[in-house]
């Protein structure tokens, strides 16, 4: 083979090659997933066996779909029995309440949601000016460092629902202070089944220590780029191979699930790490 023939084929073949990780990056990063998992636990009432929670988490001003109708469609398809929205709906980076407000706005009609902040709503001066006072008159349930009860004839189970740490410190290292401070502050001390939002999941071992029997979260990303058999690669406020990047993690009696989230933010993209639903199924030990 002529030695200008030859360069030809691996130029060729490389653009192919680089064609086809574009195209499987961008489907990657659209191509919208449901995760459901059952969730077993004694303290659940049997009135509540089979409850259904959908969490959608960093939306970060994502529209997947026009309007974002595909994420709607999927919420639908999966008949939750509530929605919880576990942060970063907007992003202080380039913020638009609208694409947010529009997404809620559809996804009540589908089932009661209930909020809380993360870490790009503690940066963006439009969360406490507009957007808190618009999703409450949408009828979203807003839980900064307050509990709510769901109940169903005589059974009870309790949600809690915290403010991102960097509404109170601008400190990584003052946010586990700051938490554990506001979980005392609630005071929980009945026997009711409760499950827990919060945006930072490398705060594990403060939910632990106050018995928390779910943690819904997110944040992580997914680590951005995932490695086959090794996980994420990078997460805020954990670094380089984190140990909390997504899906269930248990110890001494607490659960926790990250959910991967939908949009992104610092990074434009995410590797082998598809958006996500998660969808929760509560059911009794028995």
């Amino acid at each position: 083979m002529p030695k200008k023939t030859k360069k030809m084929v691996i130029l060729s073949a490389v653009l192919v090659i680089l064609s086809l990780l574009i195209v499987w990056i961008v489907w990657g990063n659209t191509a919208l997933q449901l995760t459901e998992c059952t969730f077993s636990n004694d303290k659940i009432p049997f009135e509540l066996d089979g409850f259904r929670i959908a969490q959608i988490s960093d939306l970060h001003n994502t529209e997947i779909g026009d309007g974002n109708e595909k994420l709607l469609k999927m919420i639908r398809d999966a008949e939750p029995d509530i929605i919880v929205l576990t942060g970063d709906i907007i992003d202080s980076r380039r913020t638009d309440i609208d694409i947010a407000l529009a997404f809620t706005k559809e996804a009540i009609k589908i089932a009661p949601c209930y909020y809380i902040t993360g870490n790009h709503e503690s940066r963006a001066e439009e969360y406490e000016t507009l957007l808190k006072n618009r999703l409450i008159s949408q009828g979203i349930t807003v839980l900064e460092n307050e509990t709510v009860y769901i109940k169903k004839g005589e059974a009870t189970i309790r949600i809690i629902g915290l403010n991102d740490p960097f509404f109170s410190t601008d400190t990584e290292s003052h946010s586990s202070v700051i938490m554990k401070n506001t979980l005392s502050s609630l005071n929980i001390t009945d026997d009711y089944f409760t499950l827990l939002l919060s945006h930072r999941p490398e705060l594990f071992d403060i939910y632990k220590e106050y018995e928390i029997d779910l943690v819904l979260s997110g944040h992580a990303h997914g680590g951005q780029f995932r490695i086959p058999f090794l996980g994420g690669v990078f997460v805020p406020s954990q670094g380089l191979f984190p140990k909390y990047d997504a899906g269930l993690f248990h110890e001494n009696g607490t659960s926790m699930i990250i959910s991967r989230g939908i949009g992104n933010s610092v990074f434009p993209f995410r590797i082998n790490n598809r958006p996500e639903v998660v969808l929760i199924e509560l059911k009794k030990s028995h």
